[in-house]
């Protein structure tokens, strides 16, 4: 009893704390470097950087700079109306002579009104809904991969701890060697298949989030 009582409390602790999600970043073992050899009595080796050759990333193990400029701002709004109005009625004023007053049926029914029926309805209807979204900053990737046609599969992680807070930016992505400017940098809007992740976790972010029994009463409860 105490053994399941004490895993229950260990459940519920964790489910206090946020997880910051993106997951972990890849690293990448770099290739060790050639070794020099002046055998052949030249200064030049496989491991010098060429002449004309950029510091643009190119290769597994490279960094670039990625420059997170995101705005996203959408906006709906629908409206409705219908209406329906209909009547209906129907009647015989002359049946056989069997509305005169004489054979008693006038008395307590009127021909001429047998039916009369009448309908009516309406719907209206609106909605709005709108989101804005906003994001800026700059993070270092790195080359985590390079596909046969030469695009970069880039990942990267910015954790920055103030006053026991973390803030936490995960991006993973593809890159285009093309779209990567002379000084090694590339606009986020560059980037396929993104997945730009900005969380928190501490003090401040727990205040955020109600506490894992509201949310458990949340999730059982029917009504």
């Amino acid at each position: 009893m105490k053994k399941s009582l004490l895993a229950i409390i260990l459940m519920l602790t964790a489910c206090a704390h946020p997880v910051v999600e993106g997951g972990r970043v890849a690293h990448v073992a770099e290739p060790p470097a050639p070794r020099p050899n002046y055998a052949a009595g030249s200064l030049w080796q496989s491991s010098s950087v060429g002449m004309t050759e950029d510091f643009k990333a190119r290769r597994l193990g490279d960094t670039l700079t990625i420059l997170i400029s995101e705005v996203a701002s959408a906006s709906k709004e629908a409206t409705t109306g219908t209406s329906r109005k209909s009547s209906h009625s129907a009647g015989i004023p002359n049946l056989l002579g069997l509305e005169t007053s004489t054979t008693g049926i006038k008395n307590w029914m009127d021909l001429s009104r047998l039916i009369s029926a009448a309908n009516e309805s309406k719907f209206d209807g609106n909605g709005s809904t709108s989101r804005k979204d906003n994001l800026s900053a700059t993070i270092t990737a790195r080359v985590v991969d390079i596909l046969a046609n030469g695009n970069l599969v880039i990942e990267g992680r910015r954790n920055v701890r103030v006053n026991s807070e973390d803030q936490v930016i995960v991006l993973k992505g593809m890159v285009r060697q093309r779209d990567i400017s002379p000084d090694n940098t590339v606009n986020s809007g560059m980037i396929a298949d993104a997945r730009i992740v900005y969380s928190g976790n501490g003090v401040i972010s727990d205040r955020q989030n109600p506490g894992w029994l509201a949310n458990m009463i949340d999730t059982v409860w029917p009504f």
